[in-house]
């Protein structure tokens, strides 16, 4: 993973100093990277927004867990791509708890799901695809971080989001 920056750093009168990105892409690479998530991510920066992805291009001993937490510190939105297989990467569970503690210390960051041909009621519950990934999560991860994981999920199920259902075209 590396952080991607956007050629097109705005240097608007209402962007905060504090804040670096105005949007950070939150997703499972292998679900939807060749296809949603490269198509939003291109309209993001089009758009002229500055946008935080992962990427395989990470300088060699960085330390991920801490450029991720730097890259959402410094974000106004997170976006979050829900997928089939999003809570099957303890990766993304951990960005996503990340996320929501940036919302809740900081009023006006702003938490947008989107539910990629996947229910938000599966979310909330943990149901479908999601509860099978949190059987494997179980048996290798403490339980504290499991319930971690899932109170982050129903959290984040219940904000107001778009619901997506997958395209022949992405």
């Amino acid at each position: 993973m590396a952080l991607v920056r956007s050629a097109q750093h705005t240097s608007s009168s209402n962007t905060s100093p504090y804040c670096r990105y105005h949007v950070f892409l939150s997703f499972r690479g292998e679900d939807t990277r060749k296809n949603f998530t490269d198509h939003l991510y291109t309209a993001l920066v089009n758009a002229g927004f500055c946008t935080f992805r992962d990427d395989d291009e990470l300088e060699r001993g960085e330390d991920i867990k801490r450029e991720l937490q730097k890259a959402i510190k410094h974000s106004r939105t997170s976006v979050i791509v829900f997928s089939e297989e999003y809570a099957s990467s303890r990766w993304c569970l951990d960005e996503l708890v990340m996320i929501l503690e940036r919302k809740r210390t900081s009023a006006d960051h702003v938490v947008l799901p989107v539910f990629y041909n996947v229910d938000p009621s599966d979310v909330r519950k943990q149901t479908g695809s999601l509860a099978k990934a949190f059987a494997r999560h179980q048996k290798t991860q403490p339980s504290n971080k499991v319930k971690e994981w899932r109170e982050a999920l129903a959290e984040v199920a219940d904000l107001a989001g778009m619901v997506l259902q997958n395209q022949a075209n992405g």
